[in-house]
């Protein structure tokens, strides 16, 4: 008599979270002016964009820079009580933010929260001149976030009230306005008012 035995069967697993890429890593960091020159002159970055008050965005100054398919952004706050210098004082310089690129930020959104994971910006629509960006974000380890990513209506540089820029940077340099702009990217106290669109404060 012959056995035949069939391999057992395993049903089909649905990947709740596809992830598309990573989108970018943000750092927050005492002095983005700076920061961002480093990566330049030490490991080849190219400057991409730029958000601050010149571009209406008044609670911090952002650089974005790419290398191959990684881009980073190096975040400074403006006012010494902001989350971002809170941040520094804590930590140093480091990662705030890895930001998923994904296909349903909604479904992302929800399909981590109904798990566990703690909402720090629930799903959002950031319209700027070049389109629009869908972004929602949660807590992930210690003050680090992960923020969920959709792009595919957006046509602009980076990300709106972002500028693009691809001047070299250098300390004591010219900022993108052409004003000098270090070293006060992380401490100047000015009275600001305005903060960027859909950046999760620490809860």
């Amino acid at each position: 008599m012959t056995v035949r035995l069939r391999p057992a069967t395993q049903p089909a697993v649905q990947d709740f979270l596809p992830i598309r890429a990573i989108d970018h890593v943000e750092f927050w960091v005492g002095n983005a002016h700076q920061a961002a020159h480093f990566y330049q002159k030490a490991f080849g970055f190219q400057l991409l964009a730029y958000a601050g008050p010149e571009t209406g965005v008044r609670d911090r100054a952002s650089y974005a820079l790419t290398q191959g398919n990684a881009t980073f952004v190096l975040t400074a706050g403006l006012r010494p009580d902001s989350p971002i210098a809170q941040h520094v004082a804590r930590h140093g310089d480091g990662v705030r933010d890895i930001a998923l690129r994904v296909d349903d930020v909604d479904a992302a959104f929800r399909h981590t929260t109904d798990r566990g994971a703690k909402a720090m910006l629930d799903p959002v629509t950031i319209a700027g001149e070049k389109g629009a960006i869908r972004r929602a974000t949660i807590a992930t380890y210690g003050d680090t976030v992960h923020s969920f990513i959709n792009r595919e209506g957006y046509t602009g540089a980076f990300y709106p009230l972002y500028h693009r820029r691809s001047a070299r940077l250098g300390p004591g340099s010219a900022g993108p306005s052409g004003a000098l702009r270090e070293p006060q990217d992380g401490a100047s106290g000015r009275r600001l008012r305005t903060a960027h669109p859909a950046c999760p404060k620490p809860r």
